[in-house]
């Protein structure tokens, strides 16, 4: 960790021992972080390591329930997000929240623009948010409607938005995800013209590059507790990963994957060849064989639902093409890839997943329904049998196909869902992470049912951020980084080590660690 002697003056934000509890979790346990004026602080960690909930805690979206929080030396404690804008902390988040129906000026002084004989002065507005673009030097007509800007453009009229109250500190949460190079270079341009002006950064991301590209600090955390504050320099990319995922490089155990190690010689059942989507992943390749297990590896946010989704339907390429049984397909959405027998089961349970006012039986059976069109209805003996085949196969509890959903356990839930893909009977199986939020019993009994699955000649494809757990079912291991395939392990090759080394690795060097 690095000591203050690194940082010249006082920090303008200083958090100390802040902690913050939700009924059942503690979200934040004595986390300390501190934010220097003009730098740019990258804040470090995988999903549910805190970041958004320090951010929160920082600009009175949340209440500490200890710990004490400084602005310029003094305590204080925002009642809300206003509140902590008033003070100086202004946020932009990875979605946009402006109204794209209004112009780039209305956006950017929205509730305070400049008024005249009781009404709004409309060029006065447009004068100041001039002044407020020119200072960042982002060259937009005022006047102009924002939605008639692409993404980009709207995330930095966002910060000149901030700008206009003064801000001392300004919180860039995920403000990448949705930018090509060239945006993410003018975004990094436009923050280092901040912190020449001595504006501090706070800048959550995920992508390792960009990081060490702007970042003059970071700080890491992990299930809610402080591992560290560090400069760049201080921690390489491989030392980084290690810290956020918890395990230390060169020790990890090797954990015993499936016996079967070997890439069937027959026909791959699915083929992407330069398959991509500008702002999702960069175009890649892939094959998948008849009883394989796929795993596909990386960071959050490093493209891993996003390459799912392609593969699914659910996204349209805009390069590329997409074999599969042998024949070029081209994905008209969901239905048209479950009619060439691919099924997906998302990484969001509650959102994407579970209907959670109805019945296991009719949860379990919505997808072979959806497959035949509601005009014609599963017959009652099929369903049934279907049903009980599965409830005991995956060993779901309760074994009551009449039990409303919503009442079982994650890990239950989960296998539901997985029983209503296997149901149609796919070819391949794209599972993004089937074990999350579940207890240990029920993620074995998932991760055995994969492997039973690919003995039975399945193709599935296993998505997942615990890389011991693709390291045990996978028979190969593509490895994602920035929404880019950076490697691909196969047999023996496959390890944590060379998993995390592949993540952490430069652009441009990741051959070394896929030998």
């Amino acid at each position: 960790m690095t000591d203050s002697s690194a940082c010249d003056g006082a920090p303008v934000v200083d958090m100390r021992g802040i902690s913050v509890e939700f009924p059942g979790v503690k979200a934040l346990s004595e986390v300390d972080f501190r934010l220097f004026p003009g730098e740019v602080h990258a804040l470090m960690g995988e999903n549910g390591a805190g970041k958004s909930t320090l951010i929160k805690a920082l600009t009175g979206v949340h209440r500490p329930s200890a710990g004490v929080i400084r602005l310029n030396g003094e305590p204080v404690a925002f009642p809300g997000p206003a509140r902590a804008q008033e003070a100086g902390i202004s946020t932009v988040y990875q979605e946009v929240n402006l109204c794209t129906n209004l112009s780039v000026a209305e956006n950017i002084l929205l509730g305070r623009e400049p008024r005249r004989f009781g009404g709004i002065d409309g060029r006065a507005t447009r004068a100041r948010a001039a002044q407020l673009l020119d200072r960042i030097g982002l060259a937009v007509d005022p006047a102009s409607t924002l939605g008639s800007h692409p993404i980009a453009v709207q995330q930095l009229v966002a910060i000149a938005r901030a700008l206009a109250v003064e801000a001392r500190v300004l919180v860039l949460d995920e403000p990448t995800s949705s930018l090509d190079a060239g945006e993410v270079a003018e975004l990094f341009r436009i923050v280092r013209v901040l912190r020449a002006e001595g504006v501090a950064v706070l800048f959550v991301s995920h992508f390792i590059e960009q990081v060490y590209e702007i970042a003059d600090r970071m700080t890491v955390l992990r299930n809610g507790t402080l591992v560290g504050e560090y400069l760049p320099t201080e921690l390489d990319r491989l030392e980084l990963v290690s810290a956020m995922l918890g395990r230390e490089a060169g020790t990890l155990e090797e954990v015993r994957r499936r016996s079967e190690h070997r890439v069937p010689d027959s026909a791959p059942v699915l083929t992407a060849r330069g398959l991509g989507r500008a702002g999702a992943i960069a175009p890649f390749d892939l094959e998948i064989h008849a009883g394989e297990v796929v795993g596909l590896a990386g960071l959050l946010g490093s493209g891993r639902t996003e390459l799912a989704r392609l593969l699914f339907g659910a996204d349209r390429p805009d390069t590329g093409t997409l074999t599969v049984g042998g024949k070029t397909v081209r994905p008209r959405g969901p239905r048209s890839m479950i009619a060439e027998g691919v099924a997906f089961s998302s990484e969001d349970r509650k959102a994407e997943g579970v209907v959670a006012d109805l019945s296991v039986r009719d949860n379990l059976l919505l997808a072979m329904q959806a497959a035949r069109g509601w005009a014609r209805p599963i017959p009652r003996r099929t369903a049934e049998s279907l049903v009980d085949e599965y409830i005991a196969k995956l060993d779901i509890r309760p074994a009551d196909p009449d039990a409303v959903i919503g009442t079982l356990s994650g890990g239950n839930q989960q296998k539901v869902l997985l029983a209503r893909w296997l149901v149609t009977r796919p070819r391949l199986l794209l599972l993004d992470e089937p074990t999350r939020g579940i207890d240990v019993g029920a993620k074995a009994q998932i991760q055995k049912v994969v492997a039973d699955l690919a003995a039975e000649g399945m193709a599935v494809l296993f998505i997942s951020a615990e890389l011991e757990e693709v390291v045990r079912v996978s028979d190969r291991v593509v490895v994602l980084r920035d929404r880019r395939k950076v490697a691909e392990l196969s047999g023996h090759d496959i390890s944590a080590d060379k998993v995390m080394s592949a993540i952490a690795a430069q652009d441009g060097h990741p051959a070394a660690v896929a030998s």
